[in-house]
């Protein structure tokens, strides 16, 4: 089952947010980083429920895979 597309698309917000200032970069690099991850698309397609997951929790795993992707 899929989550509502209206619950995604916060989720998505609060997880783009979070990773921005966990980072510190602006939101329009965050936007641009989340799009391009394997969370998001995990998301989108309704993998293990990924929406259910904190923002921070999910900002926390974009980072890690950005970290993992850069060494």
């Amino acid at each position: 089952m899929k989550a509502d597309p209206a619950i995604l698309m916060l989720t998505y917000c609060g997880v783009i947010d979070t990773f921005a200032a966990m980072r510190n970069i602006s939101k329009r690099e965050a936007l641009d980083l989340f799009y391009k991850s394997q969370i998001y698309q995990e998301m989108r397609e309704g993998i293990s429920d990924m929406h259910c997951r904190s923002e921070k929790y999910l900002a926390e795993d974009l980072m890690q895979e950005f970290d993992e992707a850069i060494t």
